[in-house]
């Protein structure tokens, strides 16, 4: 059994920690404000530009004309999985939900007979594939120096995946990210990006364009290829903070509840040390 120094040093260990728990929930929920203000403004321009590129894509579809990013390379067989998680751990399941997907799905592809190649974004992710798919490995993003994740960093992402392509190394690429529900809830979100799979509704067919839909498309798809990874990027990082702000709730949480059994069992070993001395006491003047 503890004594009651050991016991004390502990409380006050357990304090401090909540207090940093607390306060790293409070910078969370800060963050969380601007991140999920990023991530809704990002999905409307998202949703159109899917459209814009749905409706041009069903009108080109066929031709032998047709864009390499939308026709795709006739074959299957070579994938690149791009896994974005966080930086930084202490948010709770965040990283582990879309290295579990990713995961699974790489295992489905070897297990077809496929090629797999992973592109990581954030190190939380890296470290956790590296033991089991380390192997397949073929790049790594560090974003650890970036405190606010803008479009550029989406551009250079967006540059590497699409210069592999070019370059003929592998034949299709989908990114693994969290969409944002609520501050309890993230969606682990597998999304196809090349070749081109727009989804949503598609804009009318009624327009004529100029030039063709296949010039428009050449220049359309790389920016598409970099909006959807731009907003894999604000949905991640809406969904971190979501999840850093919970972890860190429940931290706090556990934290108080072990001070107090800890407090308790303080008390009750003092209570009895005293009843001990006074025993002691009043056996010694009833001997003299």
């Amino acid at each position: 059994m503890p004594n009651l120094k050991d016991l004390k040093n502990r409380i006050g260990s357990v304090r401090n920690t909540r207090k940093i728990t607390k306060a790293m929930q409070m910078v969370a929920a800060a963050k969380l404000r601007r991140a999920q203000e990023a991530a809704m403004a990002g999905r409307p321009y998202a949703e159109r530009m899917n459209a814009v590129i749905a409706g041009l894509a069903s009108a080109a579809s066929g031709s032998d004309s047709a864009p390499r990013l939308l026709a795709g390379t006739g074959a299957e067989r070579v994938h690149l999985l791009v896994v974005m998680t966080a930086e930084r751990g202490l948010c709770g399941g965040f990283n582990t939900t879309i290295v579990r997907l990713a995961r699974a799905r790489a295992n489905e592809l070897l297990a077809q007979g496929k090629v797999v190649k992973i592109l990581t974004v954030g190190k939380k992710g890296r470290e956790q594939m590296r033991r089991d798919l380390g192997e397949h490995f073929v790049g790594h993003v560090d974003l650890s120096d970036v405190k606010r994740v803008g479009y550029a960093n989406a551009h250079q992402i967006a540059r590497d995946v699409l210069g592999r392509y070019d370059a003929g190394e592998f034949d299709v690429a989908t990114i693994f990210f969290n969409r944002f529900q609520s501050v309890i809830s993230q969606i682990p979100t597998a999304q196809q990006i090349i070749p081109a799979r727009p989804v949503g509704e598609a804009v009318s067919a009624l327009y004529d364009y100029e030039p063709s839909e296949e010039a428009i498309l050449a220049d359309l798809l790389p920016r598409g290829v970099a909006t959807q990874i731009f907003t894999a990027l604000l949905e991640n990082g809406a969904s971190e903070q979501g999840a850093r702000m919970s972890a860190m709730d429940n931290a706090t949480r556990n934290a108080g509840d072990m001070i107090n059994r800890l407090t308790i069992q303080y008390n009750r070993s003092r209570q009895a040390a005293i009843t001990k001395e006074l025993i002691e006491i009043i056996s010694g003047a009833e001997a003299l």
